[in-house]
């Protein structure tokens, strides 16, 4: 496999880099590229929130490689593909650590599913987001039918699939799609600075928020709030909870081990 995923590390922050010209299409080789590499950050000690960026300013992603797309045609075990694609975006969705995607251009179908994966989404002004699988005879295939539907509502969801329109920046963050619209190109200075702010807090605590929000949303909401309660007493055994509550008395910053 080329090295078409790459990985930095600062302060903290892990920036993940697709460079596949000229669009970053989704092959499958990158996909498995990309699971390899979350599954390293989850164990790096030294990274507390990881950012996805592309290579370009034409395209954050623009699907899935459609060329690929004859050989599943005749692939008897075309289902354990898509629900190998299917466990890698998952494995991203579940990822312990806070993760930031920047949607610096074009994100359409398998890369706006990628991207609904993540925690925070920041798009540049210029971007343009929609599932257009519909045109092609298809739908999309790696959960884009559940995740929209769960970030916009099922009306939403099903308008911007069934006509396969895309989106601009602007309309995504009216319906919740995004967390910030950024001018043309200062997506990843965006995604940096608010990397540097969840860095200054404990991993202890950001870990338990991912957990308590996206475990509890799967649940029944008495049940959610047992769950939160239990992630609350666990916290509440951890030495950075010592240092943030003695920091507060003390007047000082505290400082998170990050571990």
């Amino acid at each position: 496999m080329a090295d078409e995923v790459r990985v930095a590390k600062d302060g903290g922050v892990a920036v993940v880099v697709i460079d596949h010209p000229p669009l970053n299409v989704l092959s499958h080789d990158i996909f498995l590229q990309l699971d390899d590499t979350f599954q390293r950050l989850a164990h790096d000690d030294e990274v507390v929130v990881v950012v996805l960026t592309t290579a370009g300013d034409r395209a954050f992603i623009a699907g899935a490689d459609i060329k690929e797309f004859p050989s599943l045609m005749a692939n008897a075990n075309m289902r354990g593909e898509v629900m190998e694609t299917h466990h890698a975006i998952t494995r991203i969705d579940r990822f312990p650590k806070p993760t930031i995607a920047v949607l610096d251009g074009l994100t359409l179908g398998g890369g706006l599913e990628l991207a609904l994966a993540f925690d925070l989404r920041i798009a540049e002004e210029h971007a343009q987001l929609g599932l257009p699988e519909v045109k092609l005879g298809l739908f999309p295939g790696g959960g884009g039918t559940q995740r929209l539907s769960r970030i916009v509502g099922e009306a939403k969801a099903k308008e911007m699939m069934f006509t396969g329109d895309p989106v601009s920046a602007a309309e995504a963050y009216r319906v919740g799609i995004v967390n910030q619209v950024v001018p043309t190109g200062a997506g990843l200075d965006a995604a940096r600075a608010m990397a540097a702010k969840i860095t200054r807090h404990s991993l202890q605590s950001l870990t338990r928020i991912k957990r308590a929000v996206d475990q509890g949303l799967e649940m029944p909401l008495e049940r959610a709030l047992e769950h939160e309660a239990d992630l609350f007493v666990e916290v509440f055994q951890t030495e950075d909870v010592r240092e943030g509550v003695s920091a507060f008395i003390e007047r000082r910053q505290p400082t998170f081990n990050h571990r």
